[in-house]
């Protein structure tokens, strides 16, 4: 029997991912609330939610359900941020936002559920985000300093990390739009492949730029335009496999960009729950395994 768990990439093949049904999470949402825009309309994200799951299952990935519990936690269905998968298990994580800062708990109860490790937790006065978390390489995690990660999580991080000979490096976030609007480090960059990546190149951390450039990692530019029109959800893609990717329709010139650099590109409708919500394809999904 193989392996049921281990995520230390970014695009490797998605086999196992833990998802929320927006049916749920933001049947009764107030958008004032939530920081959601005006084209917040519950059940329409719950349908673009549920295509979404027919693109990602249609990729061969297993997707695991978090609770259908009516917990009022809208936030929740962008399973991507409360907790970090590894090779070793899983890292409960803590959140920046603190509407958001129950939603670990749903996480760790999940990974229980399924017999996932729990390989250690972010404590106050530590924060972490899963959205600030990037894989470079299966040795390597950048991590976002922002509104949502601090230095007091991001050492922490280390110091579960290191001993499993994992390097972890914060970098500086800009502020952009202010507290109340997130920008993560996956904001400006999604990882197409382990030797390629989609950028917002001038909100990227200069010394993490540099990072990438001397890993030799290509950097595909995403269309300035695109990127603003959609507060960076034009960015946010998510490869079910290495340059085989799904991002929100609507940004053509990104979507070519991505296909120029031999990427397949599926997209869904998503305005009522990823432009409406700041949260694209990735912050949807928590991969559980990548092989």
């Amino acid at each position: 029997m193989g392996k049921s768990y281990g995520s230390q990439s970014m695009a490797g093949p998605l086999k196992r991912v833990l998802m929320r049904s927006a049916a749920s999470a933001m049947r009764d949402a107030r958008a004032q609330e939530w920081h959601y825009g005006p084209g917040f309309e519950p059940g329409k994200a719950a349908a673009q939610h549920e295509r979404l799951t027919q693109l990602v299952s249609a990729s061969s990935a297993e997707v695991e359900w978090l609770t259908d519990a009516d917990d009022g936690l809208a936030d929740s269905v962008f399973t991507h941020d409360p907790s970090l998968m590894t090779d070793h298990g899983a890292i409960i994580l803590a959140m920046g936002k603190a509407l958001r800062r129950t939603e670990p708990g749903l996480h760790e109860a999940a990974y229980k559920r399924l017999g996932i490790p729990i390989l250690g937790r972010i404590d106050d006065p530590g924060q972490v985000e899963g959205g600030d978390c990037v894989w470079v390489d299966a040795n390597t995690l950048a991590v976002g300093r922002g509104v949502r990660t601090n230095q007091d999580g991001i050492q922490q991080l280390a110091n579960l990390l290191s001993p499993k000979g994992i390097s972890v490096f914060g970098f500086d976030l800009p502020l952009w739009h202010g507290e109340e609007a997130c920008l993560h480090l996956m904001s400006v960059i999604s990882p197409l492949a382990d030797d390629l990546a989609l950028v917002y190149a001038p909100l990227l951390p200069a010394a993490f730029y540099q990072m990438l450039k001397g890993r030799g990692i290509t950097l595909v530019e995403g269309d300035a335009g695109e990127f603003h029109a959609s507060n960076g959800l034009s960015l946010n893609v998510l490869p079910t496999a290495p340059r085989q990717v799904i991002a929100v329709a609507g940004f053509p010139r990104t979507a070519a960009a991505m296909q120029a650099a031999g990427c397949t590109v599926s997209t869904f409708e998503a305005d009522a729950l990823c432009i409406a919500c700041e949260g694209g394809p990735t912050c949807l999904t928590r991969p559980v395994l990548r092989q």
